[in-house]
């Protein structure tokens, strides 16, 4: 029998940018995840502090901010210590932990989002029966659904992959521990994980495609049928952040896992893989800000009580130390 090994540690090689491109990249990567920190825990902040979004909307919202603080911290601070100290490997298990939470958290993305077109279709074709139907337990169940959904489907492919034996070589042409360049150097047999992998990931992003558009099918004929103008936009402008953030998840993934990977190289993977895990959650709490007069009227009374507060205390230590 042909004597197979795994390797203890994996190496890891980024970009492969020189070191002034990669000290400017890691630059802007540190302040573009410092503010998807900010973005999201600010709006995590106001849905749990404001009465007024207490609404299933932002309750799904918030879990949307959970996932994306999440799914960031899974690959960023890893490829920080690439770019800034060169330290490049990491350890089996980091590996594979990191892939499965990679592709889980993605997972439930996609579900999240489809729970989301279905509230936004309740609330634009139903607006009458909306508290009735999308009531605290059914949120709840969904919201319980898409996390467990996501931690069911991943966690097969992912033992599979955990079972094989690694000899090829521990390099990995990729910034994080993606699934097909992790197999390639596999010496298993890895048939059987490609095939599940993309039908997963198939399945995954043609029923939530197909379910948004059927959501979106009628909200758009409700949205037509409105008699006024006024009606049309604010009833456009509650459902066109979510369906900004759907067309983003899903170019980037149809690019990343249901094209055969034959029709691009590795190389190409990371272009999408960064804007997935990078970009993506960055944009979430921004895309939702600005296009949300009510997030927006909350956050500026929030931002005029600080500096009212500010002043204030200012004020006080003046008087109090001439």
């Amino acid at each position: 029998m042909e004597n197979h090994t795994t390797f203890e540690d994996f190496i890891l090689l980024g970009f492969l940018l020189g070191h002034e491109a990669e000290m400017l990249l890691a630059i802007v990567l540190i302040i573009v995840y410092l503010l998807t920190l900010v973005g999201n825990a600010t709006i995590l902040i106001i849905i749990f502090t404001s009465s007024r979004l207490h609404t299933p909307m932002y309750f799904f919202l918030g879990n949307l901010s959970v996932l994306d603080l999440a799914f960031s911290t899974v690959t960023v601070p890893s490829l920080l210590r690439n770019l800034l100290s060169g330290v490049k490997a990491i350890s089996f298990a980091g590996c594979m932990t990191q892939s499965y939470f990679y592709f889980f958290l993605g997972t439930v993305e996609y579900f999240l989002l489809t729970s989301m077109s279905y509230d936004r279709y309740v609330a634009i074709c139903s607006p009458l029966h909306y508290h009735a139907i999308m009531n605290g337990r059914l949120c709840v169940q969904m919201v319980f659904a898409c996390w467990l959904g996501g931690f069911v489907s991943v966690l097969y492919p992912t033992i599979l992959i955990t079972g094989f034996s690694y000899c090829k070589s521990n390099i990995i042409d990729h910034f994080f521990c993606d699934s097909e360049p992790l197999l390639k150097l596999s010496c298993s047999d890895t048939h059987l994980v490609q095939i599940i992998s993309f039908l997963l990931s198939s399945v995954v992003i043609l029923c939530s495609s197909v379910l948004t558009v059927i959501s979106y099918s009628y909200i758009v004929s409700a949205i037509l049928r409105m008699p006024t103008d006024m009606g049309r936009k604010k009833a456009f402008n509650t459902c066109a952040s979510h369906l900004t953030l759907f067309l983003m998840a899903t170019s980037i993934s149809i690019l990343l896992y249901v094209i055969p990977s034959e029709k691009s190289t590795l190389g190409a993977r990371k272009i999408p893989g960064l804007l997935s895990s990078v970009v993506n959650p960055f944009l979430s709490p921004f895309v939702y800000t600005l296009r949300n007069n009510l997030v927006k009227g909350i956050l500026g009374a929030v931002c005029s009580h600080s500096k009212a507060f500010v002043a204030q205390r200012m004020k006080n230590l003046l008087v109090s130390h001439p």
